[in-house]
């Protein structure tokens, strides 16, 4: 078996880098700050930022191929490289869905990157296979290799993106991310030979490389343009943009006070935001909760270890697994054996309950 000898066009290898990082900073500012937006709104920025980040991963992929030189023509099969872009977008789009629908723990974070890293492998390899007239050939090292690094590289950008959702982390994660694209794709191909073929293999339509420029060019621009679409968010100062609810109560904090923490919730399609003071308890809800106050109850976005975080520090306990309490609402505590509940004042709030585990210190909260 005779190998072809090949090359890079320098240009084209550096702006393949450019693509990633552009995607990567794309995809993971399009999702940040998502537990404070509706479910629509949380749908629409994963799908969103699947297409920029799986996208991404495809239009770095061949920026690089339209640089490799090589001493005979080829083309590419249209139905087996469309199908690339869609692995990529899919797995992408599955690793965000378990980030932002699941309760975000250490095992959920490895699993999403190594979903990215496969996501990355399974693109190229894919994407290598639509190749006409020329047939690459693999070497054991260059695809453990690749996988190896692919993973690891994306659990890295995805650990790092996700463990506080700052400007600087997510720099950081599209930088790991941009160098995980770009190295699996190099190290994969370092570990590639080429042979030629004296026909093409026949599955769906064939493209020229001519073609593929353009199909990359046009990908490329959306991405560019998602990206400056997006960093626009990062020149404009944050502002106090929420406005309460008309004919919820809000305390009046003084010049010396922090103003009370408001919960984002949903209400007729619309968003409103509850004061915390006004809140009786919180409900787990599958991965969301529901927020009752006194005459009302309203769908929050935020899962229960969410609203633990944010609510604990300004007195509301947690009284079982899918219960927090505000003590002050609580009109009564009655303990049974080993466990307990809470009753309100108001007729309409249901008890809460008071696990076995929480008992102890409900006990010294309510004396």
């Amino acid at each position: 078996m005779e190998f072809l000898d090949f090359g890079h066009n320098p240009w084209l290898v550096v702006t393949s880098f450019v693509v990633a990082l552009v995607a990567g900073a794309t995809g993971l500012s399009l999702t940040r700050d998502l537990s404070e937006k509706s479910l629509s709104q949380r749908r629409l920025a994963i799908a969103l930022g699947a297409v920029a980040l799986g996208g991404g991963i495809w239009s770095m992929h061949f920026v690089a191929m339209l640089g490799l030189r090589l001493p005979i023509l080829f083309y590419y099969d249209a139905a087996i490289t469309l199908a690339s872009a869609l692995i990529a977008i899919l797995m992408v789009a599955l690793a965000l869905v378990l980030l932002h629908f699941t309760e975000r723990s250490r095992g959920i974070i490895i699993a999403a990157g190594a979903i990215v890293g496969a996501g990355i492998l399974a693109m190229h390899y894919v994407g290598m296979a639509g190749m006409q007239l020329c047939k690459p050939v693999y070497t054991l090292q260059g695809v453990l290799g690749s996988s190896v690094l692919a993973i690891v590289l994306c659990i890295l950008a995805i650990g790092v993106a996700y463990n506080e959702r700052s400007n600087r982390t997510i720099a950081i994660g599209t930088l790991c991310f941009g160098v995980a694209v770009f190295s699996v794709h190099f190290l994969a191909m370092a570990g590639t030979n080429f042979v030629a073929l004296k026909e093409i293999r026949e599955f769906g339509p064939v493209i020229s490389n001519e073609v593929m420029a353009v199909g990359v060019i046009l990908s490329s621009f959306v991405i560019f343009g998602a990206f400056l679409w997006v960093g626009t968010t990062y020149l404009v100062p944050m502002q106090a943009t929420e406005i309460p609810m008309t004919g919820v109560a809000q305390d009046e904090p003084s010049a010396n006070q922090t103003p009370p923490i408001r919960i984002p919730c949903e209400r007729d399609g619309g968003k409103v935001f509850i004061a915390a003071p006004d809140v009786a308890f919180v409900r787990a809800d599958g991965h969301y909760t529901q927020v009752y106050t006194r005459t009302e109850k309203y769908f929050c976005v935020w899962p229960i270890t969410e609203a633990v975080k944010r609510l604990e520090p300004t007195g509301f306990l947690r009284v079982h697994r899918s219960y927090i309490v505000n003590p002050k609402k609580v009109a009564r505590f009655e303990r049974t054996k080993d466990k307990g509940q809470c009753t309100f004042g108001e007729a309409d709030l249901p008890p809460v309950p008071v696990s076995r585990s929480n008992l102890k210190a409900a006990l010294t909260a309510f004396g």
